[in-house]
């Protein structure tokens, strides 16, 4: 269970991290192509979850690799979960419903490593 949680963990952080990225060093409307809400969002708006989404993605593996507070991937994945329902209730409004389904399997995941890492498979 361990390691199913490493690779779901890995996995996220790769995702959360790529979007972010994409998220913070891009315009809007070179986002607007890939993500069609951020024309509802203000630059800043579009920024900041993007901020949080890298620090997301940096807070599921890089705690447990450098042994600084491993306690924090749990955190991490809490905030993962918020931020995932943020994103699928601006889908289900936009009728995008697919990609609110994507943040779902997200949540889940998020779910699975935030339960692994508080309980049984804590570091």
């Amino acid at each position: 269970m361990n390691v199913l949680l490493w690779v779901v963990q890995s996995l996220l952080a790769a995702a959360f991290l790529a979007v972010g990225a994409m998220k913070i060093f891009r315009n809007r409307t070179e986002l607007a192509a890939t993500f069609g809400w951020v024309e509802q969002f203000s630059d800043l708006s579009v920024k900041a979850i993007g901020a949080l989404d890298v620090l997301v993605g940096f807070g599921l593996v890089l705690p447990c690799v450098t042994d600084i507070a491993p306690t924090l991937v749990p955190w991490a994945a809490l905030g993962g979960i918020a931020l995932a329902g943020g994103g699928s209730v601006v889908h289900l409004r936009r009728s995008e419903t697919q990609l609110a389904a994507v943040n779902v399997l997200y949540i889940a995941l998020l779910a699975l490593i935030a339960w692994g890492r508080f309980g049984p498979y804590a570091y």
